[in-house]
């Protein structure tokens, strides 16, 4: 470590509360030597304990005896950390940057410690780093636990990176696309309905004469970002086709295209995690949260716990079930008898309901490599075609 601080806390010495300054600039190697030195000063021989603990039942054993345990709480620019004894006493507190250099240069000096991090955007290479200096490494989330942010491959995540930039370039094209129709509604006048690939095919011929010279900048970024997003369409098809091939079975489903399959099996990344396919369900935050006081049981929304961009690709692959171009399944009926249950949002229930019946059917297919059945409870009836 090029800098660092470190503060030491010995039994029986009281010091006056200092003011809270920034981290210290202090020499890596000199650093790292005051923190060894003390460290082998307080890991010296003891008294065992089993003697002081004569006599008195019910005595639980400290934890992590065989080693030391170190928490590091991850910061965009520096990190805290804070070592404990094999007592569970606090040997030393202190800061380093979150760089690689600095994180392996800290963690080479220790023994094999166990080592907790907090889920972060740093605590993927940070775990990598640290775990090739020897220690094991525990990552948690102190909020949600939230499965998303697991600990994931290098691999796995690079592909992710690609379903994600894609992603940003789609959440910008919608803004850009949405922003210019409102514009041209506030003069007055209207854009031609359309699909988000053609926007600027059908609209820059449309657009009023007064504000034109105004919006057509915005047109034509969003037709470049369709492009760009044409490119990563192919990309992403491309990868699940050679490499990610197991994801043709979770196509079998009418509405699950490339997109949404590869997102799904990098997301989950171990079907084997999952004792049962219906655990599928909570770990992506579609099924509802739980409230329970006294004969109060209120019909509360989805925890939304999982990762974002899969369950609104679930969720949209439901629509297409539901609507007029969905073929005639379990999951078709499914939902459209929720629909008649009636209510002001009986339709975005029955899309998530959908949704969460889906990602279970996903996984199932995933695991036992099965031929998809789309009427396995019954066969096609032409009520259920009326209905939709």
């Amino acid at each position: 470590m090029k800098k660092n601080s470190i503060s030491q806390t010995t039994s029986g010495q009281k010091t006056k509360p200092a003011k809270a300054r920034g981290p210290v600039q202090r020499d890596s190697k000199e650093v790292m030597a005051e923190l060894v030195a003390k460290l082998s000063e307080r890991l010296g021989p003891k008294p065992a304990p089993e003697k002081a603990a004569e006599g008195k039942p019910g005595v639980v054993p400290a934890p992590n005896r065989d080693r030391l345990t170190v928490g590091v709480d991850l910061g965009d620019q520096w990190s805290n950390y804070c070592i404990l004894g094999l007592e569970g006493e606090t040997l030393a507190e202190g800061q380093l940057r979150t760089t690689g250099e600095d994180v392996a240069a800290f963690f080479r000096a220790l023994s094999a410690a166990r080592v907790i991090l907090e889920v972060g955007t740093h605590s993927a290479w940070v775990r990598e780093v640290v775990v090739g200096c020897g220690h094991e490494v525990l990552v948690a989330n102190p909020r949600l636990m939230d499965g998303t942010k697991r600990r994931k491959s290098t691999e796995v995540r690079q592909d992710l990176v690609v379903l994600r930039a894609r992603d940003a370039l789609v959440t910008a094209r919608t803004q850009l696309i949405n922003t210019t129709r409102g514009l041209v509604k506030s003069m007055g006048a209207r854009l031609p309905k359309c699909s988000s690939p053609s926007f600027s095919d059908k609209v820059e011929e449309t657009l009023p004469a007064e504000v034109r010279e105004a919006l057509l900048p915005l047109v034509r970024l969003a037709e470049a970002l369709s492009d760009c997003i044409k490119v990563y369409d192919e990309r992403i098809e491309k990868l699940g086709r050679e490499k990610y091939g197991h994801t043709e079975l979770l196509q079998q489903v009418k509405g699950v295209g490339p997109l949404t399959s590869l997102a799904y099996v990098l997301t989950l990344e171990n079907p084997d995690r999952f004792r049962k396919s219906r655990d599928v369900g909570p770990y992506l935050g579609l099924v509802p949260k739980q409230e329970d006081s006294g004969d109060s049981q209120p019909q509360l929304r989805i925890s939304k716990a999982g990762d974002v961009m899969v369950r609104r690709l679930l969720v949209g692959s439901a629509h297409y079930i539901l609507g007029r171009f969905g073929p005639d399944t379990d999951l078709r009926r499914y939902g459209l008898r929720l629909c008649e249950r009636g209510g002001k949002n009986a339709k975005k229930r029955a899309a998530v309901a959908v949704a969460r019946k889906l990602a279970v059917l996903l996984h199932r297919l995933w695991i036992s490599g099965e031929v998809y059945e789309p009427l396995r409870h019954g066969a096609p009836t032409a009520e259920v075609g009326e209905a939709a």
